[in-house]
């Protein structure tokens, strides 16, 4: 059973399109393992501290509620017991499952609350090359009908999701992963295809598990009940179930799917130090040659920091910048996780919540101010442009109005 820490909870990490569900298609077959295709549901608990509008109305008193009077960690242990009783129940479901694994792509964007919630889980990322992850969007996008453009969405303006995940979210998580972590294990997905088995070994290891005979070849198992139950939501990789076990086929088909413009344009947005960081150097090198340019080594900053702006504004998210995993496990072992300090009394953390909520009380009467300020100000301006606007379709309308000011002034004489 996964417990408050985050012990048997395992997150598979990556940006969408790097090859999770294959990953994930092949690890579900241990015995001992659950997964489905995607979760998600934790970016929906994180989400209630920036409420939607809705048809029964009262966003702004939601997000009060949720920033203003309820206190940051009494929301993170709601959270925490709701998404205990979704995996446990998960597991009730799943005979002789211990761990639970999920896979969510865009976790990126509030790893903060993922440690938060479970300091003790496991984290693996899944590394792929960029370029083959681009070109895995441009794939599948053609494949659905929804065909992506790398060079437009650059240019777009407004927020564009892939464009995000093909950016700001590999370098959360190259942040996040920068240190070695006994809780944090790097997939390479040209091993995990070149060989399935040597990588699940070393995988199950790190989770605690012995590797399982047979866990790669998931075509032989597309008829039991957890592979019926993993492909039945639809999402993930469209050409997963085209095959019957890992090939390397896609490895290189970002040389053929990209056109030259598209690499150079990705290669200069991430920079060249990423990719060797990565283990990439050897398709840098190769992408540079394609295209006859050099990618200096610091990625595209105003376009990472333009879409960062983008997202944290549109999810709510504050953000560390260069967040990453912590640097050691919580002391104690797993009862540490919400355990208080020695020395702390009840009067003294009581003390805290309270004076932890007036400050956020206050700083949603400042923001509420604000808001009334630039309310304000905005109809201000709105009323003086109407104005002039009627002044400018009077004709002399602004002599008439001083000779009627004159003309008042002098007590009605000419």
């Amino acid at each position: 059973m996964v417990d408050s820490n985050g012990n048997n909870l395992v997150f598979l990490l990556c940006t969408p399109r790097s090859g999770s569900s294959l990953a994930t298609v092949m690890l579900q077959n241990h015995g001992k393992m659950f997964a489905t295709q995607e979760m998600w549901f934790l970016m929906s608990l994180r989400d209630l501290q920036a409420p939607q509008r809705r048809a029964y109305g009262g966003t702004g008193i939601i997000s009060q509620f949720y920033n203003g009077v309820l206190p940051q960690a009494a929301f993170e242990d709601a959270c925490r017991a709701f998404a205990l009783e979704a995996y446990n129940g998960l597991l009730q479901s799943s005979e002789g499952a211990e761990l639970v694994i999920d896979k969510s792509p865009r976790y990126y964007y509030m790893l903060e609350f993922l440690d938060a919630l479970f300091p003790l889980s496991k984290r693996i990322w899944l590394i792929r090359n960029p370029f083959a992850v681009l070109a895995s969007n441009k794939k599948v996008g053609r494949q659905r009908g929804d065909a992506f453009d790398f060079a437009e969405a650059l240019r777009q303006p407004a927020l564009e999701m892939k464009t995000v995940d093909l950016t700001v979210g590999l370098f959360r998580y190259y942040d996040y992963f920068a240190k070695d972590h006994p809780y944090a294990h790097r997939l390479h997905y040209e091993r995990l295809v070149t060989d399935p088995r040597g990588q699940l070994a070393e995988t199950c290891r790190f989770l605690g598990l012995e590797y399982e005979e047979g866990m790669e070849r998931y075509g032989d198992r597309m008829h039991t009940a957890k592979s019926e139950l993993y492909f039945s939501m639809g999402v993930g990789d469209p050409f997963v179930a085209d095959h019957k076990a890992p090939n390397r086929d896609s490895v290189d088909l970002w040389k053929e799917v990209l056109d030259k413009r598209e690499i150079e344009l990705y290669g200069r947005a991430l920079g060249a130090r990423l990719f060797r960081d990565l283990g990439y150097a050897e398709e840098l090198a190769e992408a540079e040659k394609l295209t006859g340019a050099r990618f200096g080594d610091e990625p595209d900053a105003e376009l990472l920091a333009l879409r960062t702006r983008q997202l944290t504004e549109a999810t709510g998210c504050v953000w560390t910048p260069g967040y990453a995993l912590k640097a050691e496990p919580l002391a104690g072992g797993p009862a540490a996780a919400r355990q208080p300090a020695a020395k702390e009394t009840d009067a003294s953390r009581a003390e805290t919540v309270r004076l932890q909520m007036r400050v956020r009380a206050l700083e949603q009467r400042l923001q509420l101010g604000a808001m009334e300020q630039r309310r304000l100000k905005a109809k201000l301006d709105a009323t003086s442009r109407k104005i002039n606007r009627l002044k400018s379709l009077i004709p002399f309308g602004n002599r008439l109005s001083s000779l009627a000011s004159a003309y008042l002034g002098g007590g009605g004489k000419k």
